[in-house]
């Protein structure tokens, strides 16, 4: 029995070590970067809109009850298009009205014309007095001017008719409707709002505590609704005041034609003021930046792989906004520490720190 156990024991010795030098063999070995101390990294992420950049809201200039909608939402207009009809029967009853006071005020100057005209030659004639003459010119005058306030009454009451179709101010999409067919249309009261296409804008309210950080920002970039890339906007305005309410200035970003072609008005979108003087924003010393490749996220965990004698322990940070292939690591690591660049490997049952 001994002879035949010390072969046995020896055999599984062998087999023992040539599986840890084929588990080490095996272990990968991954590269690691050490955290840096750099200048001050600072930005923020806000949730903003697509806006179009030329929009307008049509209103209704004359009382009356919508007798027809002739567009919905998402339709193409030309510029002058009829978009509503409103009833117009009082407004055919008002040019009536003044083309026969146009027609009184006509007739009364034409009588007071003749009467101005039989005064002045029975005056020549002595037969009347010079105040008869006078008022005789004052009331030719006087129809003279009622005949000139008819017919602006006359012109009036056209332009009100006119205003019963209304029409697109431009070319471009409905965006929206305000009202149906059987609805009260009052002056000043929307009734469809249409925009230009092929022109948006991202807006995006920024508080008023951060706007010297948002000025810092070396870039302001937009990412757009269903995309993971962030594009930067051809134009930036900043608007020059601030909402009492809300105490927010509002930035417009304007988007190129492409992006404005694909996407449409009033989809959320997120804005990232990144890279700003952390200064600016009062956001304390400087903190020590990764590449962002070195940072796993997995759902709600945000973490790295950190260097701790021959293996790697995971640890969760806090990060920042990323400029460029780096991001700030605002809690979570300390300077000098060795960090895996490869956080998958890292994960690897055995891998150990590349020396």
């Amino acid at each position: 029995m001994t002879v035949f156990r010390r072969p046995l024991v020896a055999l599984a010795a062998a087999a023992a070590l040539a599986a840890a030098v084929a588990a080490q063999a095996a272990a990968p070995a991954v590269p690691t970067v050490a955290v840096q101390s750099g200048a001050a990294l600072a930005g923020f992420e806000l949730d903003g809109s697509l806006q179009p950049v030329r929009q307008s809201t049509v209103a209704a200039q004359v009382p009356g009850v919508v007798v027809q909608l002739l567009v919905r939402a998402g339709d193409r207009v030309a510029a002058g298009q009829v978009l509503a009809r409103i009833d117009e029967r009082d407004a055919v009853a008002g040019v009536a009205r003044s083309d026969a006071a146009v027609a009184q005020a006509e007739a009364e100057l034409a009588n007071a014309r003749l009467n101005a005209e039989r005064t002045r030659s029975l005056r020549q004639q002595n037969f009347v007095s010079q105040a008869a003459l006078d008022q005789a010119e004052t009331q030719l005058k006087a129809a003279e001017a009622a005949v000139q306030q008819a017919r602006a009454g006359r012109t009036q009451a056209t332009l009100a008719r006119g205003f019963t179709a209304v029409g697109a101010p431009f070319a471009g999409v409905v965006l929206e409707t305000h009202l149906e067919a059987g609805d009260l249309a009052t002056p000043g009261r929307p009734i469809a709002t249409v925009y230009a296409p092929g022109a948006l804008r991202a807006v995006v309210q920024v508080p008023s505590t951060r706007m010297a950080l948002a000025r810092s920002a070396q870039r302001v970039e937009v990412q757009l609704p269903g995309a993971d890339d962030w594009v930067s906007p051809m134009k930036t305005t900043v608007l020059p005041v601030a909402d009492a309410v809300s105490q927010t200035v509002e930035w417009r970003l304007d988007l190129s034609p492409e992006a404005s072609t694909v996407h449409r008005p009033g989809a959320t979108v997120r804005v990232r003021f990144a890279g700003a003087d952390a200064q600016a924003g009062a956001r304390g010393p400087a903190a020590p930046t990764l590449p962002v490749a070195a940072v796993l996220r997995r759902g709600e965990l945000t973490a790295v792989y950190v260097a701790q004698g021959e293996r790697f322990v995971l640890r969760a940070v806090r990060t920042g906004t990323p400029v460029g292939d780096r991001v700030p690591v605002l809690a979570g690591l300390k300077d000098g520490e060795r960090v895996a660049l490869d956080p998958v490997r890292a994960g690897l049952a055995g891998a150990t720190p590349a020396p």
